[in-house]
């Protein structure tokens, strides 16, 4: 590995920097944070485009690479960082954890963040219906997957996204009452130091008004 302290670009408040927080504090892996501001547009100078084509957050800088995509940029970590095991060994359990992980990256949040609410012109509602439904879907697979976390007692690649996306559901003011696995894992997660640390709260780059 190299030696070089690892750099996130990120910005406080989106759920894909948040998941990378989480994985690096979980591991012990010490970093060095880059803010982007999105509200700002900074994703879209040529300096940052260099690094991460797309124009989001969040980029790292690891073993003298550049990654992009957070769900890939997890993986990485696992594959070359496997203590601890935030997947599964059994290849049916990791398809299970990886299926809750897709349902979050892929089927919720990315219909209701920041370019996609400004491009359409939606509001809180169209946020609100994404995420209750994909929720309503995901507490169904908890009451089968579910122990102390959202697969079993150890914590996984899917309580990473998990949380950042309550989060947003807070924000989009989705009522949760209706999701009480969702709520009571994610409160227990909330109580680890990886996942407070994690928190856009704890950012250098939070507003101190936030």
């Amino acid at each position: 590995m190299g030696d070089q302290k690892p750099i996130l670009y990120s910005y406080y408040r989106s759920s894909c920097s948040w998941r990378v927080r989480t994985a690096l504090n979980l591991k012990g892996i010490k970093y060095e944070t880059r803010p982007v501001n999105l509200l700002k547009e900074e994703q879209d100078i040529p300096e940052y485009e260099n690094l991460n084509p797309l124009k989001m957050v969040p980029t790292l800088i690891i073993d003298g690479q550049i990654l992009t995509q957070s769900v890939a940029i997890l993986e990485y970590l696992e594959e070359t960082r496997p203590e601890p095991a935030l997947l599964p060994k059994n290849p049916i359990d990791k398809a299970k954890v990886r299926a809750i992980v897709q349902s979050i990256v892929s089927d919720i949040q990315p219909v209701q963040n920041l370019r996609v609410l400004k491009h359409s012109g939606q509001g809180s509602n169209w946020g609100n219906h994404w995420i209750t439904l994909g929720f309503r879907a995901i507490e169904k697979q908890f009451k089968e997957t579910a122990g102390v976390y959202c697969f079993g007692d150890s914590i996984t690649l899917a309580d990473l996204c998990l949380v950042p996306q309550v989060y947003n559901a807070n924000r989009f003011e989705v009522d949760l009452t209706e999701f009480p696995i969702i709520r009571r894992i994610e409160a227990q997660l909330n109580e680890l130091q990886a996942f407070r640390d994690a928190h856009p709260s704890n950012q250098i780059d939070c507003p101190t008004d936030s």
